[in-house]
């Protein structure tokens, strides 16, 4: 059996807030498989962004661990603190983000900000404009590669957002509430292009979010409610969901 691309581990997280010791994440253990596109929700406050900054190598756990690769992402094989640059370059080697609002170097075209976490890399200039042509072929923005990103619709911005999240050919995507700022069809579409990456292309995916509407295109989900996983579904249960929400959506 393939071991899994993503291991959570026993996560706990607290804060210290005054005299206070507040539990933001308790006892959450998951494990995401390679190809699966997997979707964390729940109401607001509920842990999922303290849970995703967990998983990026942002947010160091109280206790328990992740297992990125095989690798734990803030442990060494002696048990020791890993340094921040550790989990830098890990992030660059191996996530691509889609974030809620997309930060984008204003100084640059669509296809300049889509080559640029390949000149993080080091790569040559032909060749990550090359490959960045090709991410905005795949999300059918092709046309706009000479526009500022801000002359773009939001839709648009978000497709060329995940453009850029694939330029470098990522061991896992990442998706922090993408389709918050979106109307329903740029929402429905920028879903549909993240389903035929995980169904076609055996991406993995990882997406937070607090719309329902959305389960519907999950392969398995985690259900979170006051810093705890509530409610964890196999593919063939989120399946049977995704079923009850067309027939809901039909009548």
């Amino acid at each position: 059996m393939t071991e899994p691309i993503i291991q959570v581990k026993n996560i706990f997280k607290n804060f210290t807030v005054g005299s206070q010791n507040v539990s933001v994440l308790k006892d959450i253990t998951f494990d995401v498989k390679k190809g699966d596109f997997l979707i964390i929700y729940g109401p607001s406050g509920c842990g999922k962004s303290t849970l995703l900054h967990t998983i990026l190598g942002l947010e160091a756990p109280t206790k328990g661990s992740v297992i990125f690769l095989g690798k734990n992402i803030y442990k060494d094989s002696l048990g020791e603190d890993r340094i921040e640059d550790d989990q830098t370059e890990f992030r660059k080697n191996h996530i691509g983000m889609v974030y809620q609002q997309s930060n984008w170097i204003k100084s640059l075209t669509v296809l300049e900000n889509v080559a640029f976490p390949l000149s993080l890399l080091g790569i040559d200039k032909i060749k990550r404009d090359n490959l960045a042509k090709e991410a905005l072929k795949v999300m059918e923005m092709s046309g706009w590669a000479n526009y500022a990103p801000t002359e773009l619709s939001s839709g648009q911005q978000q497709k060329v957002a995940l453009a850029r999240a694939l330029v470098t050919n990522p061991d896992v995507i990442i998706a922090d509430e993408p389709t918050g700022n979106l109307d329903f069809d740029s929402g429905q579409e920028l879903m549909s292009l993240l389903t035929d990456l995980s169904n076609k292309q055996d991406k993995t995916i990882v997406m937070v979010t607090h719309d329902l509407e959305y389960l519907k295109f999950a392969k398995n989900t985690v259900k979170m409610f006051n810093g705890q996983v509530i409610e964890l579904n196999t593919s063939k249960e989120a399946l049977k969901k995704r079923v009850r929400c067309k027939k809901v959506e039909s009548k």
